[in-house]
């Protein structure tokens, strides 16, 4: 039984073939022209969606010089500001142990293995561990002026005493001794020292110290 014969295909002609390509290629060419006259409009707006390898010139007028910031200030660069250096510290802790001692004795009811006056006496070594270790270190010392160092010494020789009374403290008697002895040496080195920077440095130079002084503190504060 013969095979059924397949649907004759109609092929087109090459020529037809040929002029559909070149038909094609015209609009293919059309279509670039167009894409390279609107890229140079662009080009001659100074806008590009390529990076240039090379960046426009600056002009030397128009470069701005790198800024440096000025180098910070150390309290310790000049014998004026090491005036201050020292015993300020030494006021402060001596300050907060004092205060932190007055209010563990206000606890003395508890007895004194009670949590809030150990805790105060912890804050306390803490206050005179940094002051003997940083602030009054032997390098400081070096630096302190004449007027100042008798006062940095006996700051220091004091808060070794009251380390100690601290560490060896076993009754709520030495406790109120140990905060008392603290207070008055606490007023009597303020004391002290603001006589020494009136004597010693005259009223301009204590006034602009006294204004750095307090803008540290807000800064610290902040």
């Amino acid at each position: 039984m013969p095979l059924p014969g397949f649907p004759k295909i109609k092929t087109p002609k090459i020529e037809s073939v040929l002029s559909i390509i070149d038909t094609a290629s015209g609009a293919i060419d059309k279509g670039l022209d167009l894409i390279d006259k609107v890229g140079n409009k662009f080009d001659k707006l100074g806008i590009s969606d390529t990076p240039s390898a090379t960046p426009p010139r600056v002009a030397e007028s128009q470069k701005e010089e790198p800024k440096t910031e000025p180098p910070a200030s150390s309290p310790h660069q000049s014998g004026e500001e090491i005036a201050t250096a020292c015993v300020p510290c030494a006021l402060g802790h001596f300050s907060t142990s004092a205060g932190l001692l007055n209010e563990a004795v206000r606890f003395k009811r508890e007895g004194i293995s009670s949590n809030e006056i150990l805790d105060r006496i912890a804050k306390c070594l803490q206050e005179q561990n940094a002051l003997e270790r940083v602030d009054l270190a032997p390098e400081m010392l070096q630096n302190t002026t004449p007027w100042e160092k008798g006062l940095v010494e006996e700051a220091l020789q004091q808060s070794r005493a009251l380390r100690h009374k601290l560490e060896r403290i076993k009754s709520i008697d030495e406790l109120e001794q140990v905060a008392a002895d603290a207070a008055s040496y606490y007023r009597e080195l303020n004391r002290e020292w603001y006589k020494g920077r009136f004597s010693h440095l005259g009223k301009e130079k204590v006034e602009a110290i006294e204004k750095r002084l307090s803008s540290e503190a807000n800064a610290e504060a902040k």
